[in-house]
């Protein structure tokens, strides 16, 4: 279910959206005027920036369990990003009220086709293809934007 979004995006049921040929960058500032923190990372850094996410969750009180959820939806956009995009990829952590965003970007072009990112589940037996469905069903809210600059994907997770 999409519902009309502005300048070439659209509103996804449950306030995600999608967006193409914007600024990848949804979120330059933290919401609430409260600092970010960010971490660099390519695919043999894949641990240290889970490590990097569950360590921020636990310092906002995240319980453990929603931890889990939260490491789960992070590695599987954080290994896309270094897998799909150029090898390289930034993270971003920061408290929005009583949730936690994640936002991980990288340098490649996705070319969002009106399609909703995530929404179909994968196949019976699957062994690829799942990892965008695995992040929508564990986040709050999730956004992809692509541009110019490459690609972002937001993710909100309730403390």
């Amino acid at each position: 279910m999409t519902q009309a979004g502005g300048a070439g995006g659209a509103r996804l049921a449950g306030g995600r959206r999608s967006r193409v040929n914007e600024d990848s960058r949804p979120h330059e500032r933290p919401l609430n005027g409260g600092a970010a923190e960010q971490i660099a990372f390519g695919l043999p850094g894949l641990p240290g920036a889970r490590d990097f996410a569950a360590a921020y969750a636990h310092r906002q009180g995240m319980p453990d369990d929603r931890v889990g959820e939260l490491l789960l939806a992070v590695n599987e956009v954080a290994t896309n990003a270094v897998t799909h995009g150029d090898g390289r990829a930034t993270m971003r952590v920061w408290c929005a009220g009583d949730h936690v965003m994640v936002e991980v970007h990288d340098e490649g072009r996705w070319p969002l086709d009106g399609t909703t990112p995530g929404v179909t589940p994968p196949g019976p037996y699957a062994t690829s293809g799942m990892g965008l469905w695995v992040a929508r069903r564990l986040s709050s809210a999730i956004d992809f934007a692509t541009g110019a600059s490459g690609t972002t994907v937001t993710m909100s997770f309730k403390v």
